[in-house]
């Protein structure tokens, strides 16, 4: 098959381009380049032997958009690119409204126009807000703590009603935990511009003596040891759960919402434990107050990525560490 992936030289959209090629297909990828690096073709060209189609475009632009699908005979798209701070969501939510809703709309309006209408979106656990207990499952109510959450909320019901006003379409919005780990080779990872947002890539930093210390954002939550508790998936379980949700497209019927997690927790605390355990690093950290809009606990009820699309994560905690220090320790300043 002949797929766009859209943010295919991030973290997620790399790993997962691999294992598209990995299984015959062709990919064609999108990239403004916002929060990523070129740097990562030739990794995937070196595990694949193959070097993706590169287009660097913003999918705002429908110019730009529509000359990807003029050029290239798309079949589906695998929708990665967004901008995904949940903090600097806050900040400017103005940015993330535009980036990731229009942005959205109009990628959707260009494949309507060229009868492509097999889609997996990216979207995120953050759309279960608040209210619900974990473990989350899908038939339980959505809303969003904060314009991050509130735009792939907005991004889901926009492809609800899409499927609603047009059967052809065929959609799997993928909603997933928290992604860490990296490729088994060391070769490639997660490799953030500036300063890291997520947990895992700010411990491997500091392990490897780029970043001072850990900031923990609250203790005195409700959990085994009062720091917040995430369900972390490996990068490549993930990306795999991509590839099943490709393969499914012409089975499923409508827009379906899939959970992609493990369905267990681990606390930050427990993190940083088995990051010095497993790396032989001190992971120097501070307490600081709560981040607005964090939860306690969130983790996954992925029953129904198993029924739909015959998908488990396998990897577990120890992997997912263990991947990320070797990538991290053997790509200290990351593709640099």
């Amino acid at each position: 098959m002949s797929l766009l992936v859209t943010g295919g030289t991030g973290y997620i959209g790399s790993h997962t381009v691999v294992e598209l090629i990995e299984k015959g297909h062709e990919v064609v990828i999108v990239d403004n380049l916002s929060n990523s690096s070129t740097r990562v073709l030739s990794r995937i060209e070196a595990l694949t032997g193959v070097f993706p189609t590169f287009i660097q475009a913003d999918i705002c632009d429908a110019k730009a958009m529509s000359d990807v699908f003029s050029q290239h005979d798309i079949e589906a798209v695998i929708h990665f690119a967004g901008l995904k701070a949940v903090g600097e969501s806050n900040e400017i939510p103005l940015s993330y409204y535009q980036n990731n809703v229009s942005g959205s709309i109009t990628l959707f309006e260009i494949m309507a126009k060229f009868n492509v209408k097999k889609l997996v979106f990216s979207s995120s656990a953050t759309v279960y807000g608040e209210n619900n207990i974990s473990p989350l499952d899908e038939s339980m109510a959505t809303s969003a703590t904060n314009p991050y959450g509130q735009t792939k909320l907005m991004i889901e019901n926009i492809l609800m009603d899409l499927a609603k006003s047009d059967t052809k379409w065929s959609i799997a919005c993928l909603r997933y935990f928290n992604p860490i780990g990296a490729h088994a080779s060391g070769t490639m990872g997660e490799n953030p511009n500036g300063i890291p947002n997520n947990l895992l890539p700010y411990v491997a930093q500091v392990a490897v003596g780029r970043l001072a210390q850990l900031n923990v954002f609250g203790d005195d939550y409700d959990t085994p040891d009062g720091t917040g508790v995430r369900d972390y998936i490996h990068v490549v379980d993930l990306a795999l759960g991509h590839i099943k949700a490709v393969e499914a497209l012409n089975d499923l019927q409508g827009c379906q919402p899939i959970n992609l997690g493990t369905g267990n927790g681990t606390s930050v605390l427990e993190i940083v434990k088995s990051f010095k355990a497993i790396s032989g690093k001190d992971i120097p950290y501070a307490i600081v107050p709560r981040r607005v809009g964090d939860i306690a606990t969130v983790f996954a009820n992925a029953d129904k990525a198993l029924t739909l699309l015959n998908w488990k994560a396998v990897r577990d905690l120890n992997t997912m560490i263990e991947d990320t220090w070797r990538w991290q320790s053997q790509n200290p300043n990351g593709f640099e």
